[in-house]
């Protein structure tokens, strides 16, 4: 089993208050300190995000739910690997030189109605999310929060798109169809005999844009530094966790940091947490943006469509039965 971590401390990931960008005040200073997060360690929480604490406890209050049925009732559920909606076993991601991560969740994403044009086309990642019709509350609970989440995704990338001197909107040009992804995680405990490569997510960096966090008061989420040493970003009552992703990385020519960070439960107890991972429409050109290269600073990645990224990432580490992969 891995060692304990030690604690990360504000300097090392800040707390953002997001109070001046939900209220249209200036956020220069904002936009500066973001700036300075995404460089060094890639991981900063943020306060005052405009999501109701009523709707957060919902969702939460309805993953736990969700997850005490049992499992065959689950299994009804699952998800077509590539469209990504419902039941995801445990078993499925597996990172190389790892055990397959003890985790199991709920997927919902942009909610596309069967006649869209990219639901017809079987086009991965777009597709009507998979509810269960026995089970109203998990679809109440989970939309009112994806909406919110939604909302604070597009919030973020104004800002972030400040910090990296360019129009508020840049990035939300490429958001029309955005391929947001929202999860609802249980993690089992991890068992007494774990050896160090049984983890709830091995350590591995997120694919996309951004990562909207929210965990439950157990923690467990960890992130490597730079300098190779692991720390805990715990709980904070009032907060989410974002990071950055790989494809922000590539777009920002390397300036912003992809971290590998890891999740680990040796609590004994239940952990939950509820990741929104804020991406793109399909077709978004990740290329180095113009104020982050220069003749000193050539662009260092090749020009990538976004969605092509994406499910590239996704089928090397995740592995579904066959029944699954050809599932309609």
């Amino acid at each position: 089993m891995t060692e304990p971590t030690r604690v990360a401390d504000h300097s090392e990931v800040p707390v953002l208050d997001l109070t001046p960008l939900l209220q249209g005040a200036p956020i220069d200073d904002l936009a500066r300190n973001l700036d300075r997060a995404c460089r060094e360690t890639g991981f900063f929480y943020v306060s005052n995000h405009g999501i109701s604490e009523n709707i957060l406890n919902a969702v939460f209050g309805a993953t736990r739910r969700y997850f005490a049925l049992p499992e065959e009732m689950r299994q009804r559920h699952v998800m077509h690997p590539y469209f990504r909606r419902g039941f995801m076993p445990q078993g499925v991601t597996k990172q190389p030189g790892f055990e397959a991560d003890l985790k199991e969740s709920y997927e919902v994403g942009l909610d596309l109605a069967l006649d869209d044009p990219d639901v017809i086309a079987r086009r991965p990642l777009h597709a009507p999310n998979q509810w269960p019709e026995e089970l109203p509350w998990l679809r109440e609970a989970a939309e009112a929060y994806f909406a919110q989440a939604k909302t604070l995704g597009e919030n973020l990338l104004r800002l972030i798109a400040r910090a990296l001197d360019l129009d508020e909107g840049y990035f939300l040009q490429y958001a029309k169809k955005p391929m947001v992804q929202m999860r609802m995680f249980h993690y089992p405990p991890q068992p007494p005999t774990a050896t160090a490569t049984a983890l709830g997510a091995a350590p591995h960096t997120d694919f996309g844009m951004i990562t909207l966090l929210a965990q439950d008061p157990i923690g467990g989420l960890e992130l490597k530094k730079r300098d190779g040493e692991w720390i805990a970003a715990p709980y904070i009552d009032g907060t989410l966790v974002v990071n950055i992703g790989d494809l922000f990385q590539r777009w920002t020519n390397d300036r912003y940091v992809s971290n590998f960070h890891r999740v680990t439960n040796r609590t004994g107890r239940e952990r939950y947490s509820i990741p929104m991972f804020f991406n793109l429409d399909y077709d978004a050109p990740v290329v180095c943006l113009p104020t982050c290269c220069s003749e000193e600073n050539p662009p260092r990645h090749k020009p990538v469509a976004f969605g092509d990224y994406i499910v590239s990432r996704f089928t090397a580490v995740q592995k579904f039965r066959t029944e699954d992969a050809t599932a309609a």
